[in-house]
């Protein structure tokens, strides 16, 4: 897969929803009804971080929910890209990205949204031919404002911003003409999940799903 195809195939699951869920999940047996409830509320479009010793096995519960697009987050090595993509993601996302890190998603045919955080990385990504990035850690790195920044002299770069993003400010980077969608873990709260209260994650997800944009 090319990195233009990728961002083509990245841009078309980041218009799909406001909010791609970003989720740490501990316990496999939870992943299909947390997806079941994401989905029903509007949000098909979920990233699983490989941040737990269960993640794959999450993806792979999750794969199965109808109307679910899984993608596999927090890959790091050629190693991460493999086993998600037999696990049955569909995209992967990456906190920053490596040329060994690229290859390997290249070549497995995983599109990636990769991680950037300043202008030359944006600009080095770009290069290659990835159009559409993620802007990580977002608040860290200046929110919005900084954001909005980079737009100026790179227009032709999309984003998903990721990192301290929530209903609060969501609003301000939707508003921008450089996002595509944000990235957020506020939609699958871990008491929420360890209670199995899988009405009161729908209506956060239907809240996330009507932000305008």
């Amino acid at each position: 897969m090319t990195p233009h195809a990728a961002s083509l195939e990245t841009e078309k699951l980041c218009r799909l929803a406001p909010v791609i869920p970003v989720l740490v999940v501990d316990d496999a047996a939870s992943a299909a009804p947390l997806a079941e409830a994401l989905v029903a509320g509007g949000l098909p479009v979920l990233e699983v971080t490989l941040r737990t010793p269960a993640a794959l096995d999450v993806i792979r519960e999750m794969a199965q929910v109808t109307g679910g697009i899984m993608g596999a987050g927090t890959l790091l090595t050629p190693e991460d890209v493999a086993n998600a993509k037999a696990a049955g993601a569909r995209f992967g996302v990456s906190p920053g990205a490596t040329d060994t890190l690229l290859a390997a998603c290249e070549e497995h045919d995983l599109p990636l949204l990769p991680g950037a955080a300043t202008a030359s990385e944006a600009m080095a990504l770009l290069e290659r031919g990835y159009n559409v990035q993620k802007f990580f850690p977002a608040e860290a790195n200046g929110g919005a404002s900084a954001l909005k920044a980079i737009g100026a002299p790179i227009p032709q770069v999309r984003f998903c911003p990721t990192g301290g993003v929530s209903l609060q400010n969501a609003g301000e980077y939707l508003s921008l003409p450089n996002t595509l969608c944000v990235g957020g873990s506020w939609v699958a709260p871990k008491d929420k999940v360890t209670a199995g209260d899988w009405a009161g994650i729908t209506a956060l997800a239907k809240e996330a799903a009507a932000l305008p944009r």
